[in-house]
Parts: C-alpha cells; sequence; structure tokens
C-alpha cells in the first residue's frame, strides 16, 4: 500500500471512529489538514466549536492568530501539517479526559510513522504532556517548558520537540500572548528555518550526485 493509500485509510478510519464517547456529539471529526510531506507538524489539544462545523483544524480564533503567528515568521500554514492530540470536539470545549486521549493517539502515532517529521510544534499544555509522556521525557508545566528545543524518540523517529502556549490562552489571557510570539520569533523560526536548509542542503546534494552519476 502507498504512503497515499495509507493517508486515505488512516482518515477515513478518522472521519467514521466510535472508539471513545466523543463520537456521540460530535458534527465532523478532523483528521488533520496540511503539508502532508512537510518535516514540521503543528499539534493542539482537540477541535473546538468551529473546527466540529468544518471538519478541518484551526479554523476559529485561535486558528486565525495561529496563522498570523506562522506568517509573522516567514512561512504559510499551507508548508505544514496541522492536527490536534484528539480528533474530535469535547462537548462544550472541556478539557479531553485521559481515555478519550488514549482511544485517539493511535491515529496521531499513525500520522507522525507516516510523515517522518523532525519537528513538532506542541500547541498547548496538554498536547505538550501528552507528547512529551510518548516520548518519555519529564512534563513540568507550560510555564517551565514552553519555547524549549527537546531532543527525543518517539514513534520511532528522532525528533525535536518544542512546547508553546496554546493561540486559544492567548485569545483568552492577553499577558501569555507576549510569550506566544516570543516563543515563535526567537526559537520555533530559527528551528524550522535549521530543518528546512537541512532539507534543501540534502535535495541538492541529491541532485548534485545524480547529475555526476549520469555524466
Amino acid at each position: 500500500m502507498s504512503i497515499e493509500e495509507e493517508w486515505i485509510k488512516l482518515e477515513h478510519e478518522v472521519l467514521n471512529c466510535r472508539k471513545c464517547r466523543l463520537h456521540e456529539a460530535r458534527r465532523k471529526p478532523v483528521p488533520g489538514e496540511g503539508n502532508k510531506t512537510s518535516t514540521v507538524i503543528f499539534i493542539g489539544e482537540a477541535p473546538g466549536e468551529k473546527e466540529d462545523e468544518s471538519g478541518r483544524p484551526f479554523v476559529g480564533p485561535a486558528g486565525k492568530l495561529l496563522t498570523e503567528l506562522i506568517e509573522s515568521i516567514g512561512y504559510k500554514r499551507e508548508n505544514f501539517y496541522i492536527t490536534n492530540i484528539v480528533k474530535c470536539r469535547p462537548p462544550n470545549n472541556r478539557d479531553p479526559l485521559d481515555d478519550e486521549i488514549e482511544s485517539c493517539l493511535p491515529y496521531l502515532v499513525r500520522q507522525l510513522q507516516l510523515m517522518k517529521p523532525k519537528i513538532i510544534i506542541a500547541l498547548g499544555r496538554h498536547a505538550g504532556r501528552v507528547l512529551f509522556d510518548l516520548a518519555g521525557l519529564k512534563w513540568i508545566s507550560m510555564s517551565a517548558n514552553h519555547g524549549k528545543v527537546y531532543r527525543a524518540k518517539l514513534a520511532d523517529l528522532d525528533i525535536k520537540i518544542i512546547p508553546t502556549y496554546h493561540p486559544a490562552s492567548a485569545l483568552y489571557n492577553p499577558s501569555l500572548r507576549k510569550n506566544l510570539e516570543d516563543d515563535f520569533r526567537n526559537v520555533i523560526k530559527k528551528a524550522i528555518d535549521e530543518e528546512l536548509r537541512h532539507v534543501e542542503n540534502k535535495k541538492q546534494s541529491r541532485t548534485l550526485f545524480d547529475f555526476l552519476r549520469k555524466s
């Protein structure tokens, strides 16, 4: 089965999932969207009301802020893949429960195995905690862990995890917005720039090698 067929199969499973109670009230599951060949993935907590209506991640006010943050460091959201830990909206936007996260987590692991990203931007404390647990890292709190690069092994991948505040938290608490903007400007941008330069250099080296081999 090709990678494209694996993605189609995975998304079909998410759209028809009934593994936990969240399917009872959802309108549309939200598998994720974006560049599936990117080496950078943004992972949030769970869909909200607008996401539940549209079936797309980060399309409400928090999504608008995320798009602005990505553009502020010189990229477009279409450059990356965006998803959540939990693929269905918890009722009234409550926090996802542990058993709901556990039921949904295999979908995220499969997404990571298909994408093989090098960088995960963990948006919010739930995403940070869950991803740290998966990677065997110690999660303290968002205030302690945000804006730092953590090297880890996750889903058999060597990966960098960068936790930062969820855009929604910056909307509810404007004092956090500066922390979020600083993380993007000073840490996330640097990590993504370095990774994409590395990818481009590999492409150029491969092209040169192919040219020399054909000469």
